[in-house]
């Protein structure tokens, strides 16, 4: 019995002390961090962390600043710069951008809620209402500027990181007078560079016309240098440091930009530091060793549930059908670690003609299924060519439901003790689980079964071509792994690389897709591991299956974008402020002009 607890133990250990280290973080110097909810447009409900340093009273009100995460992310991912700029004294209100985390409505509808989320920072009594800032990332810059443009006058400085502001002729374009005092933070590798400043490379953005415009410059705008008038609003600066898309909202270099400006436009935080002063890495830290936490739980409740009555039957070893790894082994794991990543873009581009609907209604979701569909298919093909090993599956599907059902519910249920307890979910960078709501659990349910029909065919062709006879269990779920994730690994090694050379992807116009690849290398990574350590303890691939259904449905509905609400329509024109009349398409990933992609 003390072996079977050993897994189930430590991943409790890793959730409970990764989750009270993020606490520790995010709450250093007696921040509190509260969970609130208020009013948008047309009765929809708005979501957002609000982050109260102490020294934030009634009696001596606080600087404040609003800040906003980009497309298909949420209101967690802003966590390094409400860290930081709290612990200096200012209040801050993470947002969740309509249509996404716990937010209403459809992404991107009311200016991404800004108007509102700014309205409501203004109502607080422990907050400053001459002080106010407001910072964005990515798609993050459409409810900034239309908490900007909502009220000229209620704020005092913006940062806009891997952002952009409308382009010329639309409402809002920036100009030497809007935004007022503006910091733009840009990755010197940033992947969406030709898109939203129209500049192949990052490191060029200084002399895009659209940015020589905003700053009032004639000439390329030199990084670092101040233009214009702190005093007079007009203030502008170009930070480029040498980061991607998504590390802008997830470095030192990316943080201390924000930091600093905010400390230079806004009077009154209590605690000023130096930039670079920064502790928000140790609540990644702290998440990241929960996530590992929450995988290592779900292998150990597994294990404790086939030992149960109820679930003793389904205990049986795996029977590998493979002597060796010989010609025909080679081929199989190459094709099934190339063909997922080869597929990749062409699925994800043909799944954007399966629109958000009543039932399927993220957009992004409704291509990682098309993707995975058509890879089910191809995978389930792979099981039965000419030659392949006859393999003899334990199928009990009722038993392998109710076990994987079992098994996710302990899952659940650390990661709502985390939530209630220290007000963290399980993440790191860009991949975090966060807890259901009733809304997303509801969007969940019709997910659930094509997800898990389409691992059952990957794992089973897995299983059958892969698993070799007498293998340790410990190897034969590296080897799984590899299997899985080593394609998807190559390929953005090979964008990276690229990018890095030379500035630019392999694919610029493909720049979202690739930034959605970073997330397969774990989520495949964890499809492989429970597909293999299910296999060798019961026989079948239907547990495993039925497991990573569960939680990767679970993942990726409640991390994305919601897109359909009651009136939504598919959008007309394209980009970071698709409601505004212009032919720019952007980061926002809401989709390019012509074929809807990203």
């Amino acid at each position: 019995m003390a072996d079977r607890l050993g897994l189930f133990v430590v991943g409790w250990l890793l959730i409970l002390s990764g989750g009270l280290m993020a606490h520790s973080v995010q709450t250093a110097g007696g921040t509190r961090v509260l969970d609130v909810r208020y009013p948008g447009q047309a009765r929809t409900v708005l979501s957002a962390l609000l982050y109260v340093p102490r020294s934030a009273t009634p009696r001596r009100p606080a600087p404040a600043v609003m800040v906003s995460h980009g497309y298909i992310n949420t209101r967690e991912m802003q966590s390094p710069f409400a860290i930081e700029l709290a612990r200096r004294g200012f209040v801050v209100l993470a947002i969740d951008m309509t249509g996404h985390g716990y937010s209403g409505g459809s992404a991107g509808a009311d200016d991404g809620g800004g108007p509102e989320g700014l309205r409501f920072l203004q109502s607080l009594a422990f907050v400053d209402k001459t002080e106010i800032g407001l910072e964005g990332h990515s798609m993050g810059g459409l409810p900034i500027v239309g908490a900007a443009l909502s009220q000229p006058g209620g704020y005092r400085s913006m940062v806009l990181e891997g952002s952009t502001t409308p382009e010329p002729g639309q409402l809002g374009a920036g100009t030497p007078s809007f935004p007022r005092n503006l910091a733009l933070v840009f990755g010197r590798y940033d992947e969406f560079a030709p898109l939203m400043w129209h500049e192949a490379r990052g490191s060029d953005v200084g002399r895009a016309p659209k940015l020589e415009t905003l700053f009032g410059s004639a000439r390329p705008v030199v990084p670092d240098r101040l233009y214009g008038s702190l005093a007079g609003g007009t203030a502008r600066l170009l930070v480029n440091p040498g980061i991607t898309h998504p590390a802008e909202h997830f470095s030192t270099a990316g943080v201390a930009a924000a930091v600093d400006w905010f400390q230079r436009t806004l009077r009154g935080e209590a605690s000023p530091r130096a930039p670079g002063d920064q502790i928000w890495p140790w609540k990644e830290v702290g998440t990241g060793v929960a996530l590992a936490g929450f995988v290592v739980l779900l292998l150990g409740a597994f294990r404790l549930l086939l030992a149960t009555p109820l679930f003793a039957g389904l205990a049986e070893p795996g029977v590998a059908t493979t002597e060796r790894r010989g010609p025909r082994w080679w081929v199989a794991f190459i094709l099934t670690a190339a063909i997922p990543a080869l597929t990749f873009y062409p699925f994800m581009t043909l799944g954007l003609a399966f629109p958000p609907s009543r039932f399927f209604p993220q957009w992004v979701t409704n291509q990682v299924l098309v993707w995975a569909l058509l890879n089910g298919a191809i995978s389930l093909g792979l099981g039965f060519i000419p030659g392949a090993p006859k393999a003899a599956f334990a199928l009990r599907p009722a038993k392998s439901l109710l076990i994987a059902a079992a098994t996710v519910g302990v899952g659940c249920l650390a990661l709502a003790l985390c939530d209630r307890l220290f007000k963290v979910d399980f993440r790191f960078w860009v991949v975090g689980l966060k807890p259901l709501d009733g809304r997303h659990f509801a969007i969940f349910i019709a997910y659930v079964a094509p997800f898990t029909l389409a691992f059952a065919a990957m794992l089973r062709a897995a299983n059958v071509n892969l698993a070799v006879r007498g293998e340790k269990p410990a190897l034969a779920c590296v080897w799984a792994i590899c299997a899985m994730a080593l394609g998807f690994v190559i390929l953005l090694a090979a964008q990276y690389a690229t990018l890095f050379w030379s500035g630019r992807l392999i694919t610029p116009k493909e720049a979202l897709s690739t930034i959605i690849a970073i997330q397969f290398v774990p989520i495949l990574v964890f499809v492989g591991l429970i597909g293999s350590y299910a296999f060798r303890r019961t026989n079948s691939y239907a547990p495993g299956a039925a497991i990573c259904g569960l939680v990767v449905t679970w993942y990726i509905v409640a991390g994305t974008a919601t897109h359909w609400s009651e009136g939504w329509r598919p959008p007309k024109t394209a980009g970071l402020y698709p409601d505004r009349p212009a032919s720019m398409a952007t980061v926002s990933g809401v989709h390019r002009l012509g074929r809807f992609a990203h």
